[in-house]
């Protein structure tokens, strides 16, 4: 009787230390949602994980408790697709208050000043968002015209955001927020081969290893800054020697890669039709509409004559073998990704990079970004 005492005890004493763990509340109310199912997630580094559950009554209250995290980790409620995060770092109470109708913007939250800034960067995307929406629908723009309004939204963007969150307090979790914003599901800051962006990371890489030199973000935040540190670094100069069978008569380069479906398709045997050279990324924000652009040039050129070779330089095999296996014009991909010797040879040293190239095989014009709406006109003159 005695043992059996003192293993209930012990059970006992057990049950109160797990009790006794720091942890957070998130509480709040979600009207007109009855009978609809409520999530609790974390959004953790391998995704999202999803917590608890629970049934909205009428009144719309809901509750959850989870293990406080030790270093800043992100959270969110979701109904049905739609989302609202949140931050938990030393708060041990966070308060929200939604609607179903405008459940993932409307809302208001209390607990720490971090998640009012992230509310604000939720509202800020959803305008950008929509703002792009509605010039990708406008039919009337024409297409580089279109790309460089785009380009000229998210640079306003990102600026705006660099210096009002990231750079303003790089320590506070909603600066981590900031680096991974989506347009288009890509990601709008680019950790890998933008210089610029990459200070953004860095900056919040530095403060919060300083802070939690032992969190798995922490570690996470800082091998992506050095990896596009090294990715951004100059190559080192050395001699090229191209072997004459790589050049044709008329001096164009030419390029050798594999396609999606692993054959090889060389540039110059594309000689007899206007062709557009483009280097660019597809793990870009600003990437689905430089394929628009190019799309509707394809849609209205290729019976004509035009072709358009597009090199690749994802680091991600899957994912440019999933976005490219529904273009219709050439797609290959370089492994090497911006140590590709062709990015040396052909001086790429921004992306997109375009290049037109005659019947002739004979390289005409080179643009950039910003003069895409040259294009057009350009290949009229050719075809």
């Amino acid at each position: 009787m005695k043992k059996n005492a003192y293993l209930i005890m012990a059970l006992f004493l057990g049950l109160a230390a797990c009790d006794s763990e720091p942890k957070f509340l998130v509480e709040g109310e979600v009207n007109g949602a009855e009978s609809q199912t409520l999530y609790f997630e974390e959004s953790s580094l391998e995704g999202i994980v999803t917590l608890d559950s629970m049934k909205l009554k009428e009144n719309g209250t809901f509750r959850f408790t989870q293990k406080r995290p030790e270093a800043p980790e992100f959270y969110r409620i979701r109904l049905n697709n739609n989302v609202i995060n949140f931050a938990v770092d030393s708060t041990e109470t966070v308060k929200i208050k939604a609607n179903a109708s405008d459940f993932p913007i409307g809302y208001t939250i209390e607990g720490s000043n971090s998640n009012k800034k992230i509310k604000e960067l939720v509202l800020l995307q959803s305008e950008l968002q929509t703002k792009v929406n509605q010039l990708s629908q406008n039919r009337d723009i024409p297409a580089g015209i279109l790309q460089e309004n785009i380009n000229t939204l998210v640079n306003e963007y990102k600026d705006h955001v660099k210096k009002n969150y990231i750079f303003a307090e790089p320590n506070e979790p909603y600066a981590y927020f900031a680096l991974f914003q989506t347009l288009n599901g890509y990601l709008i800051y680019n950790p890998l081969s933008d210089k610029e962006d990459i200070k953004c990371f860095a900056a919040v890489a530095t403060s919060l290893n300083n802070a939690y030199p032992h969190s798995d973000r922490s570690k996470n935040l800082y091998n992506m800054v050095i990896k596009g540190m090294k990715n951004t670094r100059p190559p080192k100069v050395e001699e090229i020697n191209v072997s004459e069978d790589k050049i044709s008569e008329t001096s164009l380069i030419n390029i050798e890669l594999k396609g999606v479906n692993n054959q090889v398709y060389n540039l110059t045997d594309l000689k007899g039709k206007v062709v557009l050279l483009d280097f660019t990324v597809y793990n870009n924000a600003m990437s689905p509409a430089h394929n628009l652009a190019l799309r509707e040039l394809y849609n209205k050129y290729a019976s004509k004559g035009l072709e358009i070779y597009q090199v690749s330089l994802d680091g991600d095999e899957h994912f440019w073998k999933t976005q490219a296996d529904n273009l219709p014009w050439i797609c290959v991909r370089d492994a090497n990704g911006i140590y590709s010797t062709y990015v040396s040879l052909y001086g790429v040293n921004n992306l997109p990079a375009l290049f037109l190239i005659n019947k002739d095989n004979e390289l005409r014009k080179r643009y950039d970004a910003d003069s895409q709406v040259d294009i057009e006109k350009d290949i009229q003159s050719m075809l």
